[in-house]
């Protein structure tokens, strides 16, 4: 399984990191050749599925992932939301974890990865690919606006 963590330290108070990192949707404006819907619907919550959908044309996979833990900070507290990856080609598990700071707040991303018909051997090549978009999507989520742009 490929695994990789990714951390930010932000200004941001932990309640809009949150909301910015958990926005489902707008994950589809930040990761290339991606889309995102929400067909079980809003508010997130535990059993809420999202779908990104990612590829072009008849080269696209779905992305399935149900939020099996859903807990918004609060008074203090970190956030934490665990996603299963329920897919046919992309399957593993994510968690995304808010801590709130003096300056701001700490969000650290975890994904476990594990693509179908690559072998293990690959796994250090997915994390890395891994890595370098979701860093970049993290970046782009927590800088703000309806495209992740400041």
């Amino acid at each position: 399984m490929a695994v990789f963590r990714i951390e930010r330290f932000t200004h941001l108070p932990a309640a809009e990191a949150w909301r910015r990192v958990t926005d489902w949707e707008r994950h589809g404006a930040v990761v290339p050749l991606t889309s995102v819907t929400v067909p079980t619907g809003l508010p997130t919550r535990i059993g809420t599925v999202f779908v990104a959908r990612t590829g072009l044309g008849p080269l696209a996979f779905d992305d399935p992932m149900e939020v099996v833990r859903w807990t918004p900070p609060a008074a203090g507290r970190a956030g934490l939301c665990q996603l299963e990856k329920r897919g046919s080609v992309v399957m593993g598990r994510a968690a995304i974890d808010v801590y709130p700071t003096d300056s701001g707040s700490h969000v650290v991303w975890v994904e476990e990865l594990r693509v179908r018909l690559l072998p293990r051997l690959a796994d250090p090549l997915v994390a890395s690919a891994g890595r370098r978009v979701f860093t970049r999507a993290l970046d782009r989520l927590l800088a703000g606006g309806a495209d992740g742009r400041p």
